[in-house]
């Protein structure tokens, strides 16, 4: 029996890398500046620029995008099911914005994406403690739905 692989990477070109327009929805500035965004799958594409690399953390693999992209197996509700995995694509995620333009996006852009958002702002330097405080103010007051993605953040640092 063939295992699917925990993380794919699809590749298509590249984007400029002018940076997202930080008043544009769902783009949450970090206290180092970089700028990244979260949306949901579930609605349309927001206008503008696309990404030049998206993290998408669904239970099942993503449909190809014209960027490159990772998949973090991590089913709706719950925590990632590799979470060695998605600590190395928010270190990936963290990287690539200092000079991508870099979105997240689970189906809703809430609970998978404000976890994943709240992971990167700890490696930005927000205390583990006020992080998911931190993305509910500057990126979504619904964001990271659970007790247990909120318990999976403080404890990620």
């Amino acid at each position: 029996m063939t295992e699917t692989p925990k993380t794919t990477e699809t590749t298509g070109p590249t984007g400029p890398t002018t940076p997202w327009d930080p008043a544009a929805p769902g783009v949450l500035r970090l206290p180092s500046g970089r700028l990244l965004r979260g949306r949901g799958l579930s609605r349309p594409l927001p206008p503008g620029p696309h990404p030049s690399f998206g993290l998408y953390l669904l239970g099942r693999p993503p449909k190809p995008l014209p960027w490159q992209g990772r998949w973090v197996r991590w089913p709706d509700f719950r925590l990632p099911a590799d979470r060695a995995d998605a600590a190395d694509a928010f270190r990936e995620v963290w990287r690539r914005s200092a000079t991508e333009r870099v979105e997240l996006a689970c189906v809703g852009g809430h609970g998978r994406t404000g976890t994943t958002l709240a992971c990167v702002a700890i490696l930005d330097g927000v205390p583990a403690a006020e992080a998911v405080a931190y993305v509910r103010e500057h990126y979504d007051q619904h964001a990271v739905e659970t007790p247990w993605q909120r318990r999976f953040v403080e404890r990620w640092a």
